[in-house]
């Protein structure tokens, strides 16, 4: 460590502190200036007997962050004293009140919510865990700086963490990876994204982003050379135009190369686009469209454009704001090169984001940027009651998908996930309208729900009021949004069912003699193996726990009901009533994995022995392959923040309460109506939903095949009788 005399470090930080306002993207008056200086004369007294681990005065992060936010970022004046007094409060003796009396309620506000976070972390061992994630969330949509320099916080400390040990830089490299970078390209903030991305990359696989580090400043000349070769074709044309333009080369970032690398296991050499060429343009609002499919009929003029590659952000903007023209086209040399035409308004949302995308918002005009997205945040937010682990899983594939455009019949254009579906288009357009969807076409013809959507597609919901959400939707649906409010439906209505179970249970136990109390429930959860009494409650009101089993249970109740309990434990095995323990515990047979559902290799995690019907996950280990852990392990959640790439989700098979698909073959006499009747014995049992339907008939016997979806084979079973009473059926058998 180079000791340093307190002249030059007080030397330093006036200098910096000079630089700060002299960098900032906005125009500062005397009364911002008087506020930054405020704050940083507070920072620099609290501050004033810290020192970082690398040895440095303490009060050098904070304008470091404030640098970021003032200059990379771009907001104004209140945000930069928030970033200067961010850490004043949770490690000085200042106060939230003190910083409100001094600086007024915007920059403490902010800095209530950056302390929010910071405690988050310190509380969890510096990394940000998934139960948290949610309350990091709730603090963003309260007011979104907040965030934004706490982005800022992490960059700053992503640049300065040699000093730290490796596993703290590896852990907090992970978490920013997982969290902060996908955050960030959500917010709109592309430059910092990279920037973070790179920086955790260099950590988490130091050898692999040396090679590709070293190969990528090994092009740099030959990039240089191509650039202005490009250039020396258009120039002349785009100067013809009198367009004031420059045309600029970008690296793919070292993480992204790597990420193709690995998605298409090929080397770097194979990879061909490790650069673009941007075209920046100067242009009024009115003309600056106009002049970007100009720049492009010139750009395509001189070389062959690929047209499977034309991403049109500018008529259908990105949903954080991104905005520009990206083509592909055969440059020189014949390599295939990417040409991004953005204007200088559009570069700077493109850097700056959220505060470029305000500086430029046209006065009443739609904003389906960043405040659209927040309150789909919010509403996501305050409806879910998902497991963190679940929640962040969900939440992250939002952040960083690939976005597709689609119209409403009416011509309004939405956005979603690439992947989406006819259903999650449903929920976009109204949680009510996602409850009630009944089926979809999609330009102009009729498709399963499941159908993924694709960009420039029409989309029409067919709803119907009979209808409600079965648990088959979430295999399928790929925003947070519809998942989240699917489960809310799915568990109001288990809650329903339970609430109906209960009073028909206290009504059999009676018939019994058996009074349902407290100490009959707990008899019967550990008779059934249940794990709580709405569980016990549901599978009565389905029918699972049905009145032979009740009787049973009343045998062993009414007589030696304790003793039978002591002898099952001291046997150590459950050799009680063999057809219920089939029946109600089938769920325990088999744990499957991903959203395809496989079986496959695995072995149980000693450190929290996970049993048949615990929530759980799979983590894919370097040496022992498939790790099964409960979803409540004490490492469950360091395993989600740190290797989500290495997770896959995982349940056991819970054929008593989950919806499985059965095709039941009838056979018969063709009597008149035999269709009508047939669909009406099926329809009037809610527990049913029927999935596919034909007949055909020859010579006065008809053949039939209906495949319907039922929670178990209780339901099922009852189903297949109530349609052998339809006059005229013979045979029901399932396929």
């Amino acid at each position: 460590m180079v000791v340093v005399s307190e002249k030059i470090e007080n030397k330093e930080i006036a200098k910096q502190y000079k630089e700060l306002l002299r960098i900032s993207y906005q125009s500062l008056s005397n009364g911002d200036k008087k506020l930054i200086r405020s704050a940083f004369d507070t920072a620099v007294d609290a501050h004033r007997n810290q020192r970082r681990k690398s040895g440095e005065p303490y009060i050098f992060h904070p304008i470091s962050v404030a640098k970021i936010v003032a200059q990379e970022i771009g907001l104004d004046a209140t945000c930069i004293a928030a970033a200067l007094l961010h850490d004043v409060v949770e490690d000085t003796d200042y106060s939230f009140q003190d910083i409100d009396k001094l600086f007024g309620s915007g920059v403490a506000k902010i800095v209530k919510g950056l302390t929010k976070i910071s405690k988050l972390s310190k509380e969890n061992q510096v990394s940000l865990q998934a139960e948290n994630f949610r309350k990091l969330l709730l603090t963003l949509n309260d007011d979104i700086r907040v965030i934004i320099i706490k982005i800022a916080d992490r960059l700053h400390n992503m640049k300065t963490m040699d000093a730290m040990p490796e596993y703290k830089q590896v852990k907090i490299a992970s978490e920013t990876l997982y969290i902060y970078a996908p955050l960030s390209h959500r917010i709109g903030l592309y430059n910092i994204k990279t920037e973070l991305e790179d920086l955790s990359f260099k950590y988490t696989e130091p050898e692999n982003f040396k090679f590709i580090k070293n190969k990528i400043e090994g092009d740099k000349q030959e990039q240089g050379q191509y650039i202005k070769s490009f250039s020396k074709i258009v120039e002349f044309a785009l100067a013809e135009e009198r367009l004031d333009y420059q045309i600029k080369g970008r690296s793919k970032s070292i993480f992204s190369i790597y990420k193709k690398m690995t998605i298409q296991n090929i080397s770097f050499e194979n990879v061909f686009d490790k650069f673009a060429i941007r075209i920046i343009y100067k242009a009024t609002h009115r003309n600056e469209k106009f002049l970007a499919w100009k720049i492009y009929s010139i750009i395509t003029d001189h070389f062959t454009p690929n047209p499977t590659r034309l991403r049109d952000w500018i008529t259908a903007p990105k949903s954080n704001g991104y905005e520009a023209l990206h083509i592909t086209v055969m440059g020189p040399n014949n390599k295939w090169v990417e040409v991004q035409i953005r204007s200088a308004r559009m570069n700077e949302i493109a850097e700056k984001g959220y505060a470029a995308h305000y500086k430029y918002k046209q006065g009443k005009q739609k904003d389906i940027g960043i405040d659209s997205w927040l309150d789909k945040l919010q509403e996501v937010l305050e409806s879910n009651n998902e497991n963190p682990v679940d929640f962040v899983e969900n939440f992250k594939l939002n952040l960083y998908a690939k976005e597709i455009f689609v119209f409403t019949p009416t011509g309004e254009i939405k956005s979603l996930p690439k992947g989406a579906t006819a259903l999650d288009f449903a929920f976009s357009i109204h949680t009510e309208v996602g409850m009630k969807t009944r089926g979809a076409r999609i330009n102009g013809k009729l498709v399963p729900l499941s159908r993924a959507l694709k960009n420039g597609e029409n989309v029409e919901v067919i709803t119907s009021e009979n209808i409600k959400p079965t648990a088959n939707w979430l295999d399928f649906v790929q925003t947070s949004r519809a998942k989240s409010k699917i489960k809310s439906s799915l568990n109001d209505e288990k809650k329903r069912i339970a609430v109906d179970g209960q009073e028909t249970l206290r009504r059999k136990l009676k018939q019994l003699k058996i009074t349902l109390n407290d100490k009959t429930v707990g008899h019967m959860l550990r008779y059934f193996n249940l794990s709580n009494s709405q569980d016990l409650f549901y599978r009565v009101g389905l029918g699972t726990v049905n009145n032979k089993q009740l009787k049973d249970f009343s045998n062993q109740f009414n007589g030696s009901f304790l003793n039978f309990f002591k002898k099952r434990i001291r046997k150590q095995n459950r050799t009680y009533n063999k057809g219920v323990r089939d029946e109600i515990t089938q769920r325990f047979d088999t744990l499957v994995f991903g959203k395809e559902k496989e079986g496959l290799k695995h072995s149980l995690s000693a450190c929290c022995n996970p049993i048949a019907g615990d929530p759980v996950f799979g983590f894919i280990s370097i040496n022992e392959g498939i790790k099964v852990h409960k979803k409540d392990c004490p490492n469950a959640l360091s395993l989600q923040s740190n290797f989500a790439y290495r997770i896959i989700k995982a349940k056991w098979v819970d054929s008593s309460s989950d919806e499985f698909t059965a095709i039941l073959k009838l056979s018969g006499i063709d009597n008149m109506g035999i269709v009508s009747e047939v669909t009406k014995s099926i329809s009037g049992d809610m527990s049913v939903n029927i999935n596919k339907l034909s007949f055909d008939s020859e010579d006065g016997i008809f053949t039939g095949l209906i495949s319907v979806n039922v929670k178990n084979k209780t339901i099922l079973n009852r189903l297949i009788n109530r349609i052998l009473k339809v006059r005229g059926v013979d045979k029901v058998l399932r396929e």
